[in-house]
């Protein structure tokens, strides 16, 4: 179990601290509580853009990558739909070096229109060579619009379209970054060989003196429930056709997530899943298939891709597909596969409570998501999942008319 202290600063900063002594380093993790989801709809991409910027210096340092590693320290960081997370290691000795920049770039972001087109641009090159470029990339840019209708998570993190990133302006990004980017909207977690006493009086030096933010917390529009099934076929330059089925599931922090996720490990992970044996090993359908779920702060998405074996057609692979679930939800799994899906899941937890720049993350996500307080029961929550959660679950959400279905086709060899 990760053991942690959690407390406010005046200015609203939320900190964590975790202390294990069996680094010499200390992690620091620090979310910003804005993703894709707070994006104008006209203006996607936003988030990721600021991302970027942010590593373009301050007013007091010019080089935010320079610092850190001359100090022994690396970084990195990622936007999501609903946060975006700045995440370093340095030797403990030089955790202060490591709060002094993440202070200064919170309150003192320097933007010019240099460091802001040239950045743009990385990120269009970015979209061009991550999403147009490579068959399959696009995948996730054709499935969400489809999943959703009203919601924000029906576009990519990196945006909708590669023109509203170049249209973006820097006034518009300095606003994103003054509305969001200030301590009330962040939570600061640290886990490694700290001295809580020290790093308290650390944290009040660097951030206790950022003023609040201009941030208001704004209602999103909720997603509808889907009545019907939704389908889509494209044609792309690809080695090969591949299959992809999504259903609306629940929030990240919901308990269906528990079965949700044991369901997704019984489908597909391991030569021995559900999915993975009878319709790759014996029945030679799919010659590979996998489930995953996309694990968002709002309702997301539990999606199955696949892609037919030679000589078997998109519809006839989709076919077996259909029966294979409707067994599924049909028969109760044995307590014996129930448990194999536990236990491997368990080990993940035990490997992730190894690594402090790992718990730093979860702390630090699962406060900006709801509470730290879940890190610690998330053991028991998959522990406590029974074999009629999992029926119960599976048949809510692997519907037809739940379900949104791409016929991804490899264009014919003239």
């Amino acid at each position: 179990m990760i053991i942690f202290e959690k407390y406010n600063l005046t200015n609203g900063l939320t900190v964590i601290l975790h202390q294990d002594l069996t680094s010499p380093l200390a992690a620091l993790s620090l979310v910003y509580k804005v993703g894709s989801r707070n994006e104008n709809p006209e203006r996607t991409g936003l988030a990721h853009l600021l991302e970027h910027l942010m590593f373009e210096g301050t007013k007091k340092v010019k080089n935010f990558n320079d610092v850190l590693q001359a100090v022994g320290g690396e970084n990195n960081a990622y936007t999501n739909t609903d946060i975006t997370n700045y995440y370093l290691s340095v030797p403990a000795q030089h955790l202060e070096t490591a709060l002094l920049l993440e202070a200064d770039r919170m309150e003192n972001l320097a933007i010019n229109n240099k460091k802001f087109t040239i950045q743009r641009d990385v990120v269009i090159e970015e979209f061009k060579q991550r999403y147009l470029t490579h068959p399959f990339n696009d995948i996730s840019l054709l499935l969400k619009p489809l999943c959703y209708k009203i919601h924000p998570y029906q576009w990519n993190t990196i945006g909708k379209d590669m023109k509203h990133v170049a249209k973006t302006s820097m006034e518009e990004a300095v606003s994103f970054y003054n509305n969001y980017y200030c301590p009330d909207n962040a939570v600061l977690s640290i886990s490694g060989s700290i001295n809580i006493k020290e790093t308290k009086a650390l944290i009040e030096k660097y951030f206790g003196n950022i003023p609040k933010g201009l941030y208001q917390k704004t209602a999103l529009l909720k997603e509808p429930a889907q009545r019907k099934s939704r389908f889509l076929e494209v044609e792309r330059d690809a080695p090969c056709d591949m299959l992809i089925i999504a259903f609306h599931c629940c929030k990240r922090k919901d308990k269906e997530f528990y079965p949700t996720n044991l369901i997704s490990h019984l489908l597909s992970n391991g030569d021995s899943a559900l999915l993975t044996e009878n319709l790759t090993q014996k029945k030679k359908i799919f010659t590979h298939i996998e489930s995953m779920l996309s694990e968002t702060f709002d309702e997301g998405l539990f999606i199955i891709n696949g892609t037919p074996a030679d000589g078997v057609s998109l519809q006839q692979a989709e076919k077996a597909l259909w029966t294979e679930l409707e067994k599924i939800i049909s028969n109760p799994i044995k307590s014996k596969q129930l448990q194999k899906v536990k236990n491997k899941t368990q080990t993940l937890l035990y490997y992730s409570e190894l690594n402090i720049e790992t718990k730093a993350r979860m702390l630090s996500v699962f406060e900006a998501m709801e509470t730290a307080e879940r890190v610690q029961q998330e053991e028991d929550n998959y522990q406590n999942v029974s074999i009629n959660n999992i029926q119960t679950v599976g048949k809510k959400i692997l519907r037809r008319e739940n379900s949104s279905t791409i016929y991804y086709k490899a264009k014919a060899i003239n």
